[in-house]
């Protein structure tokens, strides 16, 4: 078993997390707003992704109003981090739909997703080679 798949799974896995998050890759979000762009999501399962992101260091909440008290949402370091696993994960699904990866706008090259390492200014072919898992 992955455990390091398995704790991400965890926090993230679910219907709606990533989904929140990708809500929130561009910026904070009331909760009325993140709602909005949440299709067919119920208030009560909004606010309890929200509250478990939070907990999970992922979202952090920022009061905008006392009385009643409202808050906007907005990605920690952490969440922003996840941006390339929702970019990848919505590459994966437009292949499997049109059999096409995504393109490059500006040239209109296929695009892939590669692991680099800065230090030794490389692409590594396979993570699963040369990663060290915490």
């Amino acid at each position: 078993m992955d455990d390091a798949l398995a704790r991400a799974t965890e926090q993230v896995g679910d219907r709606w997390r990533l989904q929140v998050v990708a809500a929130l890759l561009d910026g904070p979000l009331r909760f009325t707003d993140l709602a909005g762009r949440l299709d067919g999501i119920a208030p009560n399962t909004l606010s309890s992704r929200l509250s478990d992101l939070e907990r999970d260091g992922l979202v952090v909440s920022i009061p905008y109003q006392q009385r009643p008290e409202r808050f906007s949402y907005d990605l920690t370091d952490e969440g922003q981090d996840l941006r390339d696993v929702v970019v990848a994960l919505r590459g994966w699904h437009a292949r499997r739909e049109s059999g096409m990866p995504p393109r490059h706008q500006a040239c209109g090259s296929d695009l892939q997703v590669r692991w680099y390492c800065p230090s030794c200014q490389r692409a590594v072919s396979s993570p699963d080679e040369a990663l060290t898992w915490v």
